[in-house]
Formats: structure tokens, sequence, C-alpha cells
């Protein structure tokens, strides 16, 4: 008879108590995207001890995209730690980049505790100790010398504060159009997100219904989407209602002021069996805030060292579109993945500097 096989272990198990540890993470990253997973890889080629700890799963902004999304930029340069990433066409869908990340983050071995929620991240003498919520609720601590924001800003939408925006036919995410199939849907939005968006539903039979306060769609719109649904609304398949702000938000409709600068104001009720709010979104400062960074408090941008990502507080870096505010389109995955790099190789230097040192001092300016 066949001993029976003793169980799997965990594969994310929660760590040891870090009071325990005889010495700090070199490194701790705090989100494990494509950016906080190229941080990983580097940490680990350049000999420092770095873990992962990611609120969601791999790549999780990625998993939330429009279900059958394809990448705008070409496959090559949204590629981590020298992989090749192949793909079927020159540019990858969102199934194929799940893939991709998923597998090399197992090709290289990462120390990657997912669905754990950083809470706070505290400078100390020495480094910094960084409170953390698992999956069952248990409360975390971690100790770094460093800790390497990457938690880009896909959980934080552009929020609309009218009455209804809670009812549940309102949506901050857009994911595919086939239910959709001839019913009533209004986009609250003028950019590239809303633009696919209401393109997507009109090819899957969806009245489509845009709302705009500009005069027209975002200068920042992709020129290649542009033309397309320009002739959508010249044609009268999509309506775009522009110079307009939702007032309100009912169970059928929504309530739009439109006051134009060459004709009288006016007030539309717009059907709606569906309301997607694609208003963009804002990487959340408070970890930065609460570690005591410089963060301008108008825009929500944290002031950075260009040229190696580190924060006022020493040993802080703020990497990819983390500390970027309301200027998320300033950073994507390909001109983000150098930030990685760059502050690693800061890091690196300076933890090579004071190995022997007791404590450890937190990496500060420039090495």
């Amino acid at each position: 008879m066949t001993a029976p096989r003793p169980p799997a272990p965990d594969a994310s198990p929660a760590p040891a108590d870090p009071d325990a540890r005889p010495e700090p993470l070199d490194a701790l990253v705090v989100g494990a995207g494509p950016i906080g997973l190229e941080a990983a890889i580097a940490a680990k080629r350049a000999g420092l001890r770095a873990r992962v700890l990611e609120a969601g799963a791999i790549a999780h902004a990625i998993l939330r995209y429009p279900t059958y999304m394809t990448f705008f930029t070409t496959s090559e340069r949204l590629e981590i730690g020298g992989h090749p990433f192949v793909t079927a066409t020159d540019k990858a869908t969102r199934k194929e980049a799940l893939d991709y990340y998923r597998k090399v983050a197992a090709a290289e071995g990462l120390d990657v505790r997912t669905f754990t929620r950083v809470t706070r991240v505290t400078p100390t003498d020495g480094g910094f100790v960084v409170d953390a919520v698992d999956a069952r609720g248990r409360a975390l601590r971690e100790r770094a010398r460093a800790v390497l924001l990457a938690t880009g800003y896909f959980d934080h939408p552009n929020r609309l504060d009218v009455p209804g925006v809670d009812l549940p036919h309102v949506n901050y995410r857009y994911l595919e159009g086939h239910h959709d199939f001839g019913r009533d849907v209004v986009i609250v939005g003028g950019g590239s997100g809303a633009a696919d968006a209401a393109l997507d539903l009109h090819r899957h039979g969806a009245r489509v219904a845009m709302v705009h306060r500009g005069a027209d769609f975002k200068r920042s719109l992709k020129y290649w989407i542009r033309p397309n649904l320009e002739n959508r609304v010249k044609e009268g398949s999509i309506r775009a209602v522009f110079h307009a702000r939702v007032r309100e938000i009912g169970p059928t409709h929504v309530i739009v002021d439109r006051a134009p600068p060459d004709a009288a104001a006016e007030t539309l009720v717009l059907p709606a069996d569906r309301v997607l709010l694609l208003l963009g979104y804002r990487a959340d400062p408070a970890l930065l805030v609460a570690a005591g960074a410089k963060v301008d408090p108008a825009s929500a941008v944290a002031t950075v060292d260009p040229a190696t990502r580190l924060t006022t507080v020493p040993g802080l870096y703020a990497i990819g579109s983390a500390g970027q505010g309301g200027r998320t389109s300033d950073v994507f995955i390909e001109n983000g993945l150098p930030h990685a790099r760059a502050a690693v190789a800061h890091l690196a230097a300076a933890v090579a500097a004071t190995r022997t040192a007791t404590p450890a001092a937190a990496p500060s300016g420039r090495s």
C-alpha cells in the first residue's frame, strides 16, 4: 500500500517573527507588478536579500485590465530580467502578459508574498519596519534596510462625487462588452481608456453615449484610436456629449448638465442600463506620507531623485508610477522599468559600503 503524500507546502507561507531574525532584509519591495518584479530580480542578482509583498496576485493590475485587451506597446518593451517575451503578434495580450510575468517570477525563484497588503512603512534606526496584513487578516511585520515602493495606481480610480455613484450598475473599470448587447451604456470620461471601452461596446452592439467636460476628447488620446472614435461619433454610432458634467446617476438614467460656450445651457437625461466612470487613476501617496517623505499636497507627487528614485527619506524609493500622484500618464511599464534598475543599483552600492557597519545604515543620497 502506497504511503499517503505529505501535504503540499504553503506556496506563500507567513514570514517568521521578524524580531527573531538576526538580519533585516536588504530590500523589501512593495508591489509585484512588472516594475516590482524587475526590482526583485535586480536585487537578487546583486546579492541582496529581497522580498516582495503584493496586495493582490502577481501583476494584479494587468489581471484587472479589460479581458481582451492588447497592449499599446510592443512585447519586447515589457520584458523583465532579460527574459524574452514571445507573443503571437508584435503586441502582447492581457493573457500573454499574465502568463509571462507569472513564469518569470517562478523561473527567478523570487520571494513573493501575494495577497499581503502593506499598511505602513516606518523608518527606524538603520532601516524600516513594514507592517502588513495577509489574506487571513493576520498582522505581519518585516524589517528591511530599504523599501522600494512599486505600488502603481490601478487600485485608486478617480472618483465622481455625485448622487448615485454607489448604485450596482455603476463601475470604475471596464472588462468586456458581451453582456451589454442591445443595452444603453453611458461612459463618463474622454481619455484613451474611455475611448477603448466605447469602441469595444459599440462593436458588441451596445448603444453608447460618452460624457466629457471638455470641448473635445483629451489631447492624450492615443493617435491610432482617435480617428476611429471620431468617425463613429460623426456617423452617429457613438454619441458624444461635450462641455458636460454629471449631476446625478439614477437606476435607469444619467442626468447631465451641458453648458457649451456658444449655446444655451441645457439638462440632458441619458438612458443608462450601465454607467462606466472611466476618469483615470491616482497613485495613492499614503505610505509615502506616513513614512515622512516629502509629497506635494496639491498634486500628491513625491519629491524623488530622478537618477536613483530615492525619496527624501533615506532608504525609501518610489519606482514606476508610485509617487506620481495624478500624473500617472507620465509613467508606463516600459519607462518605469529603468526606475527599478536605477534604484537597486543605488541600494546595492550603499549596502556594499555599509555591509559591515553596525547598525546597518539606510542608503541616502547618490552613491
